[in-house]
């Protein structure tokens, strides 16, 4: 079965940095664009960043405009995971985040993806 596995998360202080890493199949990690998506509760869906398979020109990364700057994405195919650097972490960055994989990227904060991954928790306290 095709499936996505979050680790990582976990309690850090405001300031402090965290990286989480999605473990998936070479076949998902071939045939989708990676993301990184969070969500609050009493909040709606955010997208943070996406990933193709190969960048290149006119497929590359993309952010989104809060985590710009402070989070970065990458992926190692090698290994089969992907991963979310995350520094400079604030109290509002406490979320449940998910890794999820579709055809194209998908920056909406609405968006559905074909593959999610179960959540890892991130909690930004002092």
């Amino acid at each position: 079965q095709v499936q996505l596995v979050e680790s990582g998360g976990g309690l850090v202080a405001p300031g402090g940095s965290l990286t989480l890493s999605c473990s998936s199949s070479e076949y998902v990690l071939s045939s989708f664009w990676m993301h990184w998506v969070r969500q609050a509760p009493g909040k709606q869906r955010e997208f943070i960043a996406g990933i193709p398979f190969i960048t290149s020109r006119g497929t590359t990364t993309h952010y989104s405009p809060s985590s710009k700057g402070r989070f970065t994405i990458s992926r190692d195919n090698d290994k089969n995971t992907v991963y979310l650097q995350m520094n400079s972490l604030k109290p509002e960055d406490t979320a449940v985040y998910y890794c999820a994989a579709d055809s194209r990227l998908k920056a909406s904060a609405e968006a559905d993806y074909q593959i999610w991954g179960q959540g890892t928790q991130v909690t930004v306290s002092s």
